[in-house]
């Protein structure tokens, strides 16, 4: 069983991220899932990029490590997207980290100002032609990480995996969970 620390993506703590986080509660694993937005929840990825802007990428970022500090070490950290921004700060920066899922994207080492942990295992999962995601971070990270997976889905959807966002895509989404389950079993 693992502890995961599983943060939102741009639309806010969505039905659809509340379901993700209980399959794998059901799984057996300890999910935390915090509200960054304080439950704002938004129709669109534009609007809820345009929030999250207007807080500011550091705070959504911050926000999320503060949120960590209330745990205790080893866990696993996981972000849908926006979500992304804390965990993979988490997973680059605070010992004891068992591992990594990054949904729909990767950051750029710079902007969290540390290497990659080189033994840290990894998953990264977005669609071939995902307008969002950042292609040149995916690869730099998958080119640090030692225990790096990186799967690419069809289609261009970003937000595939959430269930309540009309860009869900079932049979892509359930490749993403036993993915994401096998990848707990093994770390955890």
């Amino acid at each position: 069983m693992a502890t995961v620390l599983l943060f939102h993506h741009a639309l806010g703590l969505t039905s659809g991220v509340h379901a993700f986080a209980e399959a794998l509660r059901t799984a057996g694993h300890a999910v935390h899932c915090p509200d960054l937005y304080e439950g704002e929840v938004f129709d669109s990825i534009d609007e809820g990029v345009a929030n999250a802007e207007s807080l500011g990428f550091e705070a959504v970022m911050a926000a999320g490590v503060e949120y960590a500090e209330r745990l205790p070490q080893g866990l696993v950290y996981a972000g849908f997207s926006l979500g992304v921004l804390p965990a993979q700060k988490l997973a680059q920066t605070r010992p004891g980290a068992r591992g990594a899922l990054l949904y729909h994207d990767a950051i750029p080492m710079e902007f969290i100002g540390a290497p990659w942990p080189t033994v840290l295992p990894v998953q990264v999962h977005v669609t071939g032609g995902d307008p969002w995601a950042d292609p040149a971070a995916i690869r730099d990270l998958m080119s640090r990480a030692e225990e790096g997976e990186l799967f690419t889905y069809p289609g261009d959807a970003h937000l595939f995996a959430d269930s309540s966002f009309g860009e869900f895509q079932p049979e892509s989404a359930e490749l993403l969970m036993t993915r994401t389950l096998a990848f707990l079993d093994r770390v955890g």
